[in-house]
């Protein structure tokens, strides 16, 4: 996400910090490079002419130019004014007292909304709520089928509402049905089209006024652009979204439908989808995305992402055993296995600040299936030789890079890079390993365990 942007702003910023001082005709200069940065990555040219001039009338202020480090200054400020222009704060959302709450799902054709609508199901299951779908798309071969299909992959129940072939009755049908099994969530998906008409406003519009429901959410593929960011404006003012769901921002490095969806239409991004699994779907952070865009990194949702992929038990027994210089091959494939569950690595590099040795990771391109030869290397080898890689001679080489399918040279390679990690990673244990264990919210009696080992 944002890569083009990112790059475009890290040089204009680049060029501010050798300036050293600040006036009205360095300050002019950034910002010609900042709009042209912005308008490339198809931001609203409204959106860019109000930032801009927001960003001027703050930089030329005498307290900033007179800063020990202006060129901080100034990227502090274009930050809060992104921050500003997303919207500020997560939107969260609003739940009914009446069960079930419905949310009800809308937008074009393509836009991915009943993919959409699934992942919202299993991220709701995952904070503990108990949703249920349904698919009022009558008109669209196979899409209520389709929606059936998903519910099953991620385990949701859905509403068949067989022998039912109107939208407003399967709707009602659906939201008895939720409410007779104790479903507190009801997420329907409705019908797209290919462009926005008068049949589809009024559809949406009578299920709208039968079903009331707590959030209507807009679903609005990102890779558009600015054909996203119109189309949003329109459906809000026709109905009344409530808030708008982002798809496929992880094929969109310019992020122009983002940075211009709230500003234009009002409404908050409520998430963003960030990949084809059906777990990839994140809530929209104002702040963390403008960190991204600034080369700061996102710290705080690689956190999360490791919350819930990272088994605890499995970290806190890795923490002991790099303080007792016991970590083996078999471990270090655990920890390879563990880092895959929290999604592609292109999006966990780019979660990092760009700074120090990180500040090249655009350029950076993981291959994920190397991750699967080395999972064959560490296979293909003998539990002693995973206890204990010195062991590992030129004739148990061959034999392991003939059992795995690979060649010498690589399993030559990842045991170089197990050494490598291995030093890192008991550095790290005494530092800054250490100190995210306690973000990760382990249970007090199983922390008591490794102080105590």
């Amino acid at each position: 996400m944002f890569d083009t942007l990112q790059e475009k702003f890290q040089n204009a910023f680049k060029s501010l910090r050798i300036q050293g001082v600040l006036n009205e005709e360095t300050i002019d200069g950034v910002l010609r490079e900042v709009r042209l940065a912005l308008l490339e990555a198809d931001v609203n040219f409204k959106v860019v002419k109000e930032l801009l001039d927001r960003v001027r009338v703050k930089a030329l202020d005498q307290e900033v130019r007179s800063s020990l480090t202006p060129a901080q200054e100034i990227i502090r400020i274009v930050r809060d004014e992104l921050i500003e222009i997303l919207g500020r704060k997560e939107s969260l959302l609003t739940f009914s007292k009446d069960y079930p709450t419905i949310f009800l799902m809308i937008g074009l054709q393509g836009s991915g909304k009943t993919t959409t609508s699934g992942k919202l199901a299993l991220w709701l299951s995952k904070k503990k709520r108990r949703p249920i779908l349904v698919s009022t798309d009558v008109y669209r071969p196979a899409a209520r089928e389709q929606l059936a299909i998903i519910a099953k992959e991620i385990e949701i129940p859905i509403f068949a509402g067989e022998g039912i072939n109107s939208p407003i009755e399967l709707a009602l049908a659906a939201r008895k049905d939720a409410a007779d099994r104790g479903h507190d969530v009801l997420i329907v998906d409705t019908a797209g089209r290919l462009h926005i008409d008068e049949q589809l406003m009024q559809e949406v519009s009578e299920l709208q006024l039968k079903l009331r429901p707590s959030e209507i959410l807009l679903v609005a593929d990102a890779m558009i652009g600015q054909d996203a960011v119109r189309s949003a404006q329109e459906f809000h003012e026709r109905l009344g979204t409530s808030g708008v769901i982002l798809t496929k921002m992880d094929g969109d490095a310019r992020g122009g439908a983002a940075l211009s969806i709230h500003y234009v239409t009002g409404q908050p991004i409520k998430f963003i989808g960030t990949g084809e699994k059906y777990d990839a779907l994140e809530v929209f952070y104002p702040d963390r995305i403008v960190s991204r865009i600034l080369g700061m990194g996102d710290v705080l949702s690689l956190i999360e992402k490791a919350e819930e992929a990272i088994d605890k038990q499995k970290a806190l027994e890795v923490h002991h055993k790099l303080r007792t210089d016991s970590f083996t091959l078999a471990d270090f494939q655990e920890q390879l296995r563990q880092v895959r569950k929290m999604g592609p690595l292109d999006q966990m590099l780019g979660m990092l600040p760009k700074i120090g040795m990180l500040k090249n990771l655009n350029n950076v391109h993981v291959d994920e299936k190397e991750l699967i030869h080395l999972d064959a290397i560490i296979n293909s080898m003998t539990p002693q030789e995973r206890l204990n890689h010195e062991i590992i001679n030129g004739r148990r080489r061959k034999r392991i890079a003939r059992g795995s399918g690979t060649s010498v040279q690589q399993v030559n390679q990842l045991l170089k890079q197990y050494v490598q990690a291995r030093k890192m990673m008991k550095s790290m244990s005494q530092s800054f390993f250490g100190r995210q264990l306690g973000r990760l919210k382990i249970p007090p009696d199983l922390m008591s365990q490794v102080k105590s080992s």
